[in-house]
């Protein structure tokens, strides 16, 4: 799928609106709010981007990271960083295409995902 983007974020309120601006960006979504269902997912599916929260239950996010810039399939997606963690937002900068510091808005991130599409 061309326009096709995982949410990965375990607080229900902001996985809800990072679904609503990409889906206003055009993308197909899928929302995950577990580590481990995205390690799952990630090894089956192939997404244009992925929105990875770096604090997430049981598989955190830099593992995740890591475990998608190993993924040869995944070469091609976008990683946006969704953090609030202003230190680990740096640290993260270089691995990540976007790296959003929460909070981040709904147009902010609906704006910033319509230029990520093919």
């Amino acid at each position: 799928m061309e326009n096709f983007a995982l949410i990965i974020e375990d607080n229900p309120d902001l996985s809800a609106i990072f679904v609503k601006a990409l889906e206003a960006a055009g993308f197909t979504v899928e929302p995950i709010r577990d580590g481990e269902l995205a390690q799952k997912r990630l090894q089956e599916t192939t997404p244009r981007v992925i929105v990875l929260d770096m604090h997430l239950p049981h598989v955190d996010g830099a593992t995740l990271l890591k475990q998608i810039h190993d993924n040869p399939a995944l070469s091609n997606s976008k990683i946006i960083l969704a953090t609030a963690d202003n230190v680990r937002a740096e640290l993260y900068r270089d691995k990540a295409t976007l790296v959003l510091v929460k909070p981040i808005s709904f147009s902010q991130l609906r704006d910033l995902s319509a230029r990520l599409k093919l």
